[in-house]
């Protein structure tokens, strides 16, 4: 597409002050639809993770108890280390990422 280098610019200011009410109530409303479309096939159930079929399979994950040198943070309820305590304000710990 050739532009015009000598053509006098069009702010977007005078586009919009061009634009009447009416004009702008017409768009909005046929910008906007009610009728959503939604297939059956949109739902996650029909994603499959990449050479992977864990269908069958039990996770197991070993639970460590929280050390004397941890905390649980009252804010993001992490366990952190004592290095990351940033507050202690009546009995709640704020570690330094939600401080």
């Amino acid at each position: 597409m050739a532009t015009d280098y000598d053509a006098p610019r069009v702010t977007v200011d005078d586009e919009l002050a061009a634009d009447s009410l009416e004009e702008l109530k017409t768009r909005r409303n046929d910008s906007q639809s009610s009728v959503v479309d939604v297939e059956e096939t949109d739902t996650a159930e029909s994603f499959e993770l990449p050479g992977a079929d864990l269908s069958g399979e039990e996770l197991t994950v070993r639970v460590i108890p929280k050390r004397a040198d941890e905390f649980t943070c009252s804010s993001c309820f992490l366990v952190h280390h004592r290095s990351r305590l940033a507050s202690e304000e009546g009995g709640q710990l704020i570690c330094r990422d939600c401080a």
